[in-house]
């Protein structure tokens, strides 16, 4: 999964990528104490659109890039300017899981939306073999 910044005015995107299984005990627990959530609330609320969630992942993300330099209180975005985008792999292991869970009326569909969203998005050259549900458990 990415998290893709693109602030008013900025003619290119930030990409970077959010495996929550791989961020540091540090910035896990940072976002605990930001967000008041565990760490396995926070993945699941980032996923479904919690603005404090994801406010908190993109001040983690800018806080790596600028240490010292990038305070919470003074990351603001309008939600059309942050957004996440799952992996090819992710989208395909979502394909496969809908193909047997999703009821026949609406399979089609589904399954036309996730090829549609599978031929656009992003390879993930740091899966290996199957990609892993964007949730920690």
């Amino acid at each position: 999964m990415f998290l893709i910044y693109q602030p008013e005015g900025s003619s290119e995107p930030t990409r970077w990528r959010y495996n929550p299984r791989k961020m540091m005990s540090a910035e896990r627990e940072n976002i605990e104490r930001l967000t008041g959530r565990t760490w396995t609330a926070f993945t699941k609320e980032v996923v479904e659109g919690s603005s404090l969630c994801r406010r908190a992942l993109l001040f983690t993300f800018l806080k790596r890039e600028h240490p010292g330099a990038v305070k919470f209180d003074d990351v603001d975005y309008a939600w059309e300017e942050l957004r996440l985008e799952y992996s090819r792999g992710e989208l395909i292991q979502m394909k496969e899981s809908a193909s047997e869970s999703v009821n026949a009326e609406m399979r089609a569909a589904v399954l036309a939306s996730l090829d549609a969203q599978i031929a656009e998005a992003t390879e993930d050259p740091e899966e290996e073999g199957k990609a892993l549900p964007p949730i920690a458990d």
